[in-house]
């Protein structure tokens, strides 16, 4: 079933934006749809502590030539929250399945930002049948890669937490300090629960434990696309090259740009993107 929710939204001036909740079985998921509907579909998958609105700047380059879905994973944005269910990294994908499904798309171009990349990672392994092909953006390969943050900036031990603890918990996801990070998405670490904050983030950590993102890649078979700002402070940006050894991936490095392109510069994260869907997308009859 899809419940409204209340008529369109505005996205970042341009369009409107087709707002919907799905109802799941184990959990509301809450979906947003820019572009053409008979468009190649184009699915953006947010990362952890974060929801739809970080790919807001990136969807009016995006939908002119797609079907642009974006999707709250559970415990995320505006989709539930439940105490009493798993944030496993494979159940998170199949809820993004389940919801593709719901929405009548057979085929798709997977993008997904930081641990959001994890996320399309996993749902190709569900569903290669699906997933046409994929783009991770400042997705780290392994946890090798992870670049311990500082202190100040470690954990949000304290809940609710404080607006300055938030900050700095946020500040390494853009290239500078001092970066003015967009107040709704602060917005988005306090409306999680600190369950799903950290549920989700050690999901994030088991599932790359378990098996190197360039591994699971290069059995898949997929056209990949891997974009990385340069001046990354979470995960070492040179990990990216990594990525090579999935047969055809493509690697993008964005020199001035953090682990936030998406945020940081849109029409220079959104190039290289289109020209590779361009390439890969599949039309939805």
């Amino acid at each position: 079933m899809t419940v409204s929710d209340g008529g369109p939204q505005v996205n970042g001036g341009a369009e409107a934006t087709e707002s919907s909740t799905l109802l799941l079985d184990d959990g509301d998921i809450h979906v947003c749809q820019d572009g053409p509907r008979d468009a190649p579909a184009l699915l953006l998958i947010h990362g952890s502590a974060s929801s739809t609105r970080s790919w807001n700047p990136m969807v009016p380059l995006l939908s002119g030539s797609h079907r642009v879905i974006r999707i709250d994973l559970l415990g995320h944005g505006r989709s539930a929250k439940p105490a009493d269910r798993s944030y496993a990294l494979p159940d998170q994908a199949c809820r993004v399945g389940v919801a593709l499904d719901r929405l009548g798309v057979e085929h798709a171009v997977v993008v997904g930002h930081s641990s959001g990349g994890v996320v399309a990672t996993a749902l190709a392994e569900q569903r290669p049948d699906l997933v046409t092909a994929l783009a991770l953006i400042n997705t780290g390969p392994s946890l090798d890669a992870f670049i311990a943050p500082p202190s100040a900036a470690v954990g949000l031990s304290q809940w609710p937490p404080t607006d300055e603890q938030i900050r700095r918990f946020a500040s390494t996801g853009f290239s500078r300090a001092g970066y003015q990070i967009p107040p709704e998405l602060l917005d988005e670490v306090r409306c999680m629960t600190h369950h799903t904050l950290t549920r989700t983030m050690q999901a994030t950590r088991d599932y790359m434990e378990q098996r190197a993102l360039p591994d699971r890649l290069t059995v898949l078979g997929k056209p990949l696309l891997v974009i990385f700002g340069e001046d990354d402070r979470r995960w070492r940006s040179s990990s990216a090259a990594d990525y090579r050894v999935v047969p055809g991936a493509k690697v993008d490095l964005l020199p001035g740009l953090g682990h936030s392109p998406i945020l940081e510069d849109p029409p220079r994260t959104a190039a290289p993107l289109l020209a590779f869907t361009t390439i890969h997308t599949a039309r939805v009859d």
